[in-house]
């Protein structure tokens, strides 16, 4: 007598381990995903490798000494999280920096929202299996880096900015230079895009996949790209402006199809928006001073506050308790983009292929050291 018969082809999913040691999670991600063959049932992010405290840190230190640890969670754009404490600190002290150093701001944040794209769209690209843009992203943000170490001395981790406004005076030939950069830079966008945007390879790994509706987008809380590639126009420059945002003119691109391929537009043509900002800044830059008057230990009265900036990868904030007379935050909690993005990444995924993963953890253009901070 002949035993239970098998099944020739038998359906069994499997549980198998994305990370945190792979190229394409952008970090120490790991991803738990339960498969069907290839196509992804259950995907469950798994963070806290690279959890330094960072948090715990700044009730450690005086408000100054805060700055230089904000530049280590988002490690790609240093020069917004500086910005974000700053603007936070600002609010709580009652300080109002000069007009030419909120024009500063301005420039040296929106060149770190080009260098930070770069890197987005290098690795972004790399991850589907595109190489040539990685070296010319990488070719274009060096100038961008040779910009911040002429004004610095450092390329990546700036500590650029200063409670009260920016600690140094432009170099000598640093605008001029600066304008030169930014004004060669759309025909290089421009070049980027004939490597991707009608490539048909390009459109089959990113077009419908990884949709979010602007319903979807909302409810779990999506900023910067991943929102506003769903089609909602929101931008914290525009509905609730910090240094002189106000001032100048530019546009908020959105998306239509809220999928991977809107979220490669609507930063492509963010770049270009960065570089209108930065020309604008450059011709209206006052005279004046890059610091405001304000003591030499900062003392705050027992209170609250949250302010925000748009970073490269969404809102960036900052709520800090303070006590009466004190010099060091009682409190502080970051509101980081990259945290709140990466929540949506099990249902953006799911139904997908493992293939597909990699393309939606790029898009949303995350790193871990602001998720895990």
């Amino acid at each position: 007598m002949s035993g239970p018969k098998t099944p020739l082809f038998d359906v069994e999913e499997m549980e198998v381990n994305f990370g945190p040691q792979h190229p394409a999670t952008h970090g120490v991600l790991r991803v738990l995903v339960k498969l069907d063959g290839e196509k992804i049932v259950e995907a469950k992010p798994i963070i806290g490798y690279l959890h330094r405290g960072t948090e715990k840190l700044f009730e450690t230190m005086d408000f100054p000494a805060c700055i230089p640890h904000t530049d280590r969670m988002d490690y790609v754009a240093a020069a917004t999280n500086n910005q974000g404490f700053c603007v936070t600190m600002e609010k709580l002290l009652g300080i109002t920096i000069p007009p030419r150093a909120a024009y500063i701001r301005m420039i040296l944040a929106e060149l770190q929202r080009l260098a930070s794209h770069l890197v987005w769209f290098a690795t972004h690209a790399i991850d589907i299996g595109a190489i040539t843009p990685f070296f010319y992203n990488f070719r274009d943000r060096d100038e961008i880096l040779d910009l911040f170490e002429e004004y610095c001395g450092a390329r990546l981790t700036l500590n650029t900015m200063k409670i009260g406004g920016v600690p140094f005076e432009l170099p000598d030939g640093w605008v001029d230079r600066c304008r030169a950069v930014a004004d060669g830079f759309p025909a290089k966008i421009d070049e980027y895009e004939t490597l991707l945007t009608d490539n048909r390879i390009w459109k089959k790994r990113t077009i419908d996949i990884g949709i979010v509706s602007p319903e979807e987008a909302i409810e779990w809380g999506l900023t910067g790209p991943p929102l506003r590639g769903s089609g909602i126009r929101w931008d914290i420059r525009k509905v609730f402006p910090y240094d002189h945002y106000e001032e100048i003119d530019f546009e908020v691109p959105i998306g239509t199809n809220g999928d991977t391929y809107d979220r490669y537009l609507v930063r492509v043509e963010e770049m270009r928006q960065s570089v209108r900002i930065i020309q604008q800044c450059l011709d209206r830059l006052p005279e004046g001073p890059v610091m405001a008057r304000a003591p030499k230990v900062l003392r705050a009265k027992e209170g609250m506050v949250y302010a925000s900036v748009e970073a490269p990868k969404g809102e960036l904030g900052y709520f800090v308790v303070t006590t009466e007379k004190g010099t060091k935050p009682y409190r502080c909690r970051v509101r980081p983009p990259s945290f709140i993005n990466l929540q949506a990444l099990p249902a953006m995924v799911e139904g997908h292929l493992v293939a597909d993963m990699v393309a939606v953890i790029g898009t949303l253009d995350i790193v871990l050291g602001e998720i895990d901070r």
